[in-house]
C-alpha cells in the first residue's frame, strides 16, 4: 500500500498544500489557540516558535504500539515545543524547556531519507502541529529524493480541524492523544477549557480521511488511526469521560491505546495527585469500562510502579526501556 502523499506529490498538489499551510502562519491559526501572529516576521505565539523548525531527537523507536514499531522501529522525529504544555508532560524537556536544534527543510528531508534507509517502518512526526508548514515542505523535498514510507502524525489532540483538512491525503496514520473529557481538568493541567471540543472535532476529521480502523500489511500499520489516552493518577473520572465522548461522537471501532506509563516529572513531583504513578486498580477500572462500552480494539500496558518510564532527552538515546509496548486486547 503506497503512502498517500505520493499521489499528491505526483500531481503537484503536495506543494500547493504546503503553500496553504504557509498562509495560515502569516496570521497564525495552526492550532485552536489562534495566536494570530506573523511568524515569518519573527513573531512568536504560545509555541515560542517563529517560522523555522526545531527538533530534539531522531531515532528508530521500538516503544510505540506494536503495529507502529514493528521489528525495525518507527522512524520517529521529536519536534521541540508544543501547543499545550501540560504541567505533567512526559516529554517536558523538549515541550517546556525547548531543548533541541534548529533545522531547515533540506535537513529534515535528509533525516526522513536516512530513517527510510535504516529500514524504519514509517516516518513518525511527534508534536508536529506548530511546525506543520515546514514539515510538509520537507516532505515534498523528501519525495523528490525517493521517500515512500507511510507518514504518522503523532499529536496532542488539540488541533484545528481546518488545518487537518489540508492534510487530507498527506497523512497515512493519525496517532492523536485524547487527554481530557472534562473541561475543568484540561483547564487545570493544560490551561484550556475547550480541549475536549476540539479533540472530538479533530478526531472526526481524521477519521473522515483515514477511516476508523487500522489497516496493516502483515503486522505493520499502513493506514488508519490509533487514539491514545494517558491515564492520570486520581483522575479516573476524566478517563471515563474520554471513553464516553469517543463512544458517543466518534466510533467504537476506532483502536484506542490506554496508557499506564504515567510518571511524575520534576515540576509536579510534589503535586497531591500527579506526584505518583497510577495504581493497577485505577488502570483496570478504565480498561474494564472500555471493554464494557464495546470498544473493538484496545491496546493495553502492564502497570509497573517500581520504576519510572520517563524519557531523558539529555541523552543520545532517551528511551532505555521497552516497557511501553502495548498489546492488543
Amino acid at each position: 500500500m503506497a503512502a498517500r502523499y505520493l499521489e499528491l506529490f505526483r500531481r503537484g498538489e503536495l506543494n500547493r498544500r504546503a503553500h496553504m499551510l504557509r498562509c495560515h502562519m502569516e496570521f497564525c491559526m495552526l492550532c485552536p489557540r489562534r495566536c494570530r501572529v506573523d511568524r515569518f516576521d519573527g513573531n512568536q505565539g504560545f509555541c515560542r516558535l517563529s517560522d523555522s523548525m526545531m527538533i530534539s531527537h531522531v531515532l528508530p523507536h521500538f516503544g510505540e504500539e506494536p503495529p507502529l514499531s514493528g521489528t525495525c522501529g518507527a522512524g520517529t522525529i521529536f519536534f521541540t515545543s508544543c501547543n499545550l504544555r501540560c504541567i505533567y508532560c512526559q516529554n517536558y524537556q523538549i515541550s517546556h524547556d525547548m531543548a533541541g536544534r534548529q533545522i531547515d527543510v533540506d535537513d529534515l528531508s535528509n533525516i526522513m531519507i536516512d530513517l527510510q534507509e535504516r529500514n524504519c517502518h514509517n516516518i513518525e512526526a511527534v508534536t508536529p502541529t506548530p511546525h506543520v508548514f515546514r514539515f510538509v515542505e520537507s516532505l515534498q523535498n523528501a519525495c523528490e529524493k525517493g521517500l515512500h514510507l507511510p507518514l504518522v502524525y503523532n499529536c496532542g489532540g488539540y488541533e484545528n480541524p481546518d488545518i487537518l483538512a489540508i492534510l487530507d491525503g498527506v497523512v497515512d496514520i493519525y496517532l492523536p492523544d485524547f487527554k481530557y473529557g472534562d473541561g475543568n481538568v484540561s483547564l487545570r493541567y493544560s490551561g484550556v477549557r475547550d480541549y475536549h471540543h476540539h479533540a472530538v472535532q479533530s478526531l472526526r476529521e481524521m477519521i473522515r480521511q483515514v477511516g476508523d480502523v487500522l489497516e496493516t500489511d502483515g503486522d505493520v500499520a499502513r493506514r488508519g488511526i490509533i487514539i491514545r489516552h494517558l491515564i492520570l493518577p486520581g483522575e479516573i473520572h476524566n478517563s471515563i469521560s474520554v471513553l464516553e465522548l469517543i463512544k458517543e461522537h466518534v466510533s467504537l471501532s476506532v483502536p484506542i491505546s490506554l496508557m499506564a506509563q504515567y510518571s511524575p516529572v520534576p515540576p509536579v513531583a510534589h503535586h497531591p495527585l500527579l506526584g505518583r504513578t497510577i495504581t493497577e486498580t485505577e488502570y483496570e477500572t478504565v480498561v474494564d469500562r472500555a471493554v464494557n462500552m464495546g470498544f473493538d480494539h484496545i491496546f493495553v500496558q502492564e502497570v509497573n510502579d517500581e520504576h519510572q518510564l520517563l524519557p531523558d532527552f539529555e541523552k543520545d538515546q532517551p528511551f532505555l526501556w521497552d516497557d511501553r509496548r502495548r498489546n492488543g486486547r
